[in-house]
Order: C-alpha cells, then structure tokens, then sequence
C-alpha cells in the first residue's frame, strides 16, 4: 500500500515556476515508478513525467519536455516535479500516482498506476 499527497499547487503567471512536491508512505514506494499525471477540465488526464524507482531514469510528456523536471528522494519518501516556463496550458490538477504492480518497468500510461494522490491545482494566468 502507498498513500499520496501533493502540495506546492497554485496561481502563478505565465512564464514563471512552481515546484509541486509528493509525500508517500508504505513500504512499496521504494520500489515504485512515480509519475505525474495532469488533468484540465474538460480533458482527459495526461501523462506529465515519470521516475524509476532508483531515480536513475525519467521520463517526460512531449509537451513538458525541457521545462518540467521529476526526482525523487527514497530516503524522505517524496517525489517533485520542477515546473518551469510555465504557460496557460499547463493549467491543470496535478496528481501524483504510484505504480504498485512490483515491476522496473516505468510506464507513461495512467491505467499502470494504482495509487494516486488527490491532486493539487496549478493555475497559470496570461
């Protein structure tokens, strides 16, 4: 079992940055991929970025590449992701997921994650 956490959401001006941050506990989480996930409304949830368990490897959504940054800290059981350049369109729910299912392999699609945060928003104004 993992439980999840987000802070750090808020209203911020176009082009600047927010760091969202994930507390977990459990034991599962230091052999969990972590990932962000994203929804604005009317849309369906999108895949932000993602982190192996080591934090050796990350991964990104093609519309965050080069501005959003993840990491982890196993020893302080937290996830972040490092928002920057942040324009209307990131406008959104945030949610942090773990993925449970004991495997290395760091997954991009929503439906691989089986616990989930309650979500933080993230309001960038032009």
């Amino acid at each position: 079992q993992v439980q999840l956490v987000e802070s750090g959401g808020g209203l911020v001006q176009a082009g600047g940055s927010l760091r969202l941050s994930c507390a977990a506990s459990g034991r599962t989480f230091y052999s969990a991929p972590m990932g962000w996930f994203r929804q604005a409304p009317g849309k369906e949830r999108e895949f932000v970025a993602a982190v192996s368990w080591s934090g050796g490897h990350t991964y990104y959504g093609d519309s965050v590449k080069g501005r959003f940054t993840i990491s982890r800290d196993n020893a302080k059981k937290t996830v972040a992701l490092q928002m920057n350049s942040l324009k209307p369109e990131d406008t959104a729910v945030y949610y942090c997921a773990a993925d449970g299912r004991n495997t290395q392999v760091v997954s991009t699609r929503s439906y691989d994650y089986n616990y989930w945060g309650q979500g933080t928003l993230v309001t960038v104004s032009s």
